[in-house]
């Protein structure tokens, strides 16, 4: 599968942005046992912590952060070229099956003990494993989050179950106003409705389950919240809405947050409805972002890479990115701090993470959510059969499926 996994890579993939620039990831970098080069794609101020803690490894150690917009197909390009890619970067979990079947990654067990891991969350250490392999030191996780504007709903209104929550839609949605609205069309978004039914996108073994009875059932029951929102509901839309006061209450992401408090917003949090239908809650993905290794760089730059992620296994660092962007730590001491204790969002995702499931990092999930992209297109906006419109995807993520491998 490997050789034929890279030939789809290279055939898919674009050369953009590879030219690195400063003192980034240059020949003279590459083959300097004291310089690290960390690519990644975070927002200002989760660099500025990490860049921060990376400094305190100064003189011994120079680590440079280098954000990159293209890091995934960038990767993707020069990962088995020692002289043109990063010793590590920091991106989301999902990709890991990728880089892994391409054998540029290295397991972060050649060079931290796998006991020393047992401080992280369960979930965390699953999401970063390949194929029995840990590949990825996790830092922090996200989850959406059930968001409401106080100005409409009150706390003790906040719906626990799903039919209280299409009541409050029924109540609510008139007149440009809308009760509730979310991204219904985008997988990410609507596969937390599809968890929740006990539904699975793609098993664990890499193969497309879209026509199982759960996936089914969870597409018709959640057609009806859809009849309650608008037609339109990509991000732009929904932030809009929700920023502006013309919808009380949305399922989004916690990046979200700070956006409608700068337009005075009093946002409140809560745990995800119950769906009535199964009794679990809506169980969105969690993605966790943490740090991989190159094999290059384990292999020639070993030392120096262990220094790397034991700066970054240090809780504080986990606490300061909290306290700076709402990232939620993956390492389970930090819940024991005031700090963590007494941030709402980063606990609620505590919270929304005990249902949350890791997006799958097989390299089969870039099939998957195109395919149920065009799925949810058809169910929601086209209003065509689900079961038929089912099959038709099923049989589309199996043609594409085994294209791959």
């Amino acid at each position: 599968m490997k050789k034929r996994v890279i030939s789809l890579l290279m055939a898919v993939s674009v050369m953009t942005g590879l030219t690195l620039s400063g003192c980034g990831n240059t020949s003279s970098a590459a083959s300097d046992p004291s310089t690290i080069v960390i690519w990644h794609d975070k927002e200002d101020a989760v660099a500025e912590v990490l860049q921060e803690q990376l400094n305190t490894l100064n003189p011994d150690v120079q680590v440079v952060l280098e954000k990159k917009s293209d890091l995934t197909e960038s990767l993707k390009m020069v990962g088995n070229d020692p002289n043109s890619a990063p010793d590590m970067y920091i991106f989301a979990h999902d990709k890991i099956g990728v880089y892994a079947e391409m054998g540029i990654l290295s397991p972060i067990t050649d060079i931290i003990p796998q006991e020393e891991l047992d401080v992280y969350m369960d979930e965390t250490i699953d999401a970063a494993t390949y194929k029995g392999e840990i590949y990825q030191l996790p830092i922090y996780y996200e989850t959406l989050l059930f968001m409401y504007n106080r100005l409409y709903m009150k706390d003790d209104e906040v719906p626990t179950t799903t039919e209280e929550l299409y009541q409050y839609m029924q109540e609510n949605t008139a007149g440009g106003h809308y009760g509730f609205v979310e991204q219904h069309s985008t997988p990410y978004y609507a596969a937390g409705w599809i968890n929740g039914f006990g539904g699975q996108i793609l098993d664990s073994d890499g193969n497309a389950n879209l026509d199982s009875t759960e996936v089914i059932d969870a597409l018709n029951y959640h057609k009806k919240f859809v009849e309650l929102m608008p037609g339109e509901t990509e991000y732009a839309t929904v932030n809009t809405l929700f920023s502006s006061g013309m919808a009380h209450a949305t399922i989004a992401g916690p990046w979200m947050i700070p956006t409608v408090k700068e337009n005075g917003m009093d946002v409140g949090v809560a745990a995800m409805p119950t769906i009535d239908e199964t009794g679990t809650p809506i169980a969105p993905y969690m993605g966790v972002q943490g740090v991989q290794v190159l094999r290059n760089a384990a292999e020639k730059k070993h030392d120096s890479v262990e220094k790397v992620l034991r700066v970054l296994m240090d809780p504080e660092v986990e606490v300061k990115l909290a306290a700076a962007s709402g990232c939620a730590p993956a390492n389970e001491s930090c819940y024991d701090l005031d700090e963590i204790k007494n941030d709402e969002v980063v606990m609620m995702m505590k919270q929304t993470a005990d249902h949350a499931v890791p997006m799958s990092n097989r390299p089969e999930m870039d099939v998957m959510w195109t395919v149920l992209g065009n799925l949810l297109t058809d169910v929601n906006m086209s209003d065509k059969d689900v079961t038929e419109s089912v099959k038709s995807a099923q049989a589309q993520a199996e043609s594409l499926i085994e294209s791959m491998r």
